[in-house]
């Protein structure tokens, strides 16, 4: 895929001013650096006496997906389990301040296969499921998909070909496993992409970004995971096993692959909803993910 390329935007200046004024009454800054991300504006805050912050303005278009109160809610339950970083202030627009992560190490998908980063990954999402608190926050993918649709016909955006049978084909994988599976809601982070993850000097692990997190069933989590890291059999595996504290069972590893196929259908969408905004780049990747589904699909058939 191709690079998005950011870089700092004249127009968020006036507002990061304000937000610095809101947190410390003094909008004075000594550097700043915009940060990676899909679709908002971060930045790296340092303050003359060397503190750093991370400063999000909301993304264009982003308004039409993402109910900032809920994001708030999750936020603030992310930082209470200190799997994230402090948060200082979060407005009913989404724009937020937090304490920047000390000297974070550079992140890929590398990283996030080595098996000590595996083992924090797994603590991190078993810390969070079973925290045992109901955000009332929903995250229902099925209709946030058609919403999706909505959005990419009004958007004038073309779906593929092969779209329907697909989704029919997504859609009895679901209804399969549903009669198996007993998961239960719980608090769910929901788009665990290797930009979401930061490791600090110390090789302390943090989950970052909680835009599309909501209450929903722990095995995505998992899935997405190993979707963005590229994790091969054998990192599934200790995934797996790391969150269980044993291997996992067949139906386990079936509704594993099941919840990979819900992944990318969903994110497929997503990316399609944002080429109105930021072209070719979404285009790929979108592609690349409904190409991933429809190999999970055939994954998850052998499986019988």
């Amino acid at each position: 895929m191709s690079e998005l390329v950011r870089t700092i935007e004249e127009t968020d200046l006036p507002q990061i001013h304000e937000l610095l004024a809101i947190v410390f009454s003094d909008d004075a800054f000594a550097d700043i650096q915009r940060l990676g991300g899909m679709t908002n504006h971060s930045y790296k805050i340092t303050r003359s006496d060397g503190q750093e912050y991370l400063v999000r303005i909301p993304g264009e278009g982003t308004e039409e997906m993402i109910n900032r109160s809920d994001e708030q809610k999750s936020t603030e339950l992310a930082c209470q389990l200190q799997i994230d970083a402090p948060l200082l202030y979060f407005d009913r627009d989404g724009r937020k301040v937090m304490r920047f992560i000390p000297d974070p190490q550079p992140m890929s998908e590398e990283v996030l296969r080595q098996p000590e980063i595996i083992s924090q990954a797994a603590r991190i999402f078993r810390k969070l499921h079973t925290c045992g608190v109901d955000t009332g926050v929903r995250f229902e993918v099925f209709e946030m998909a058609e919403l999706y649709e909505k959005i990419i016909h009004d958007g004038g955006v073309v779906l593929y070909e092969d779209y329907d049978a697909v989704k029919q084909t997504v859609m009895d994988i679901k209804a399969a496993v549903d009669k198996h599976s007993q998961a239960q809601k719980v608090p769910c982070h929901n788009d665990s992409l290797v930009g979401n993850w930061v490791l600090d000097k110390d090789n302390r692990l943090y989950l970052i970004d909680w835009e599309y997190s909501g209450m929903n069933e722990a095995m995505w989590d998992l899935s997405c995971l190993s979707i963005e890291a590229d994790y091969d059999g054998d990192n599934d595996e200790a995934l797996l096993t790391a969150y269980f504290g044993r291997p996992a069972t067949l139906d386990e590893k079936k509704y594993f692959i099941a919840a990979k196929l819900y992944v990318d259908f969903l994110w497929t969408l997503w990316g399609l909803t944002r080429v109105p905004f930021d072209g070719d780049f979404m285009q790929e990747y979108a592609d690349h993910r409904y190409a991933r589904l429809k190999k999970n699909i055939a994954a998850y058939q052998q499986l019988g």
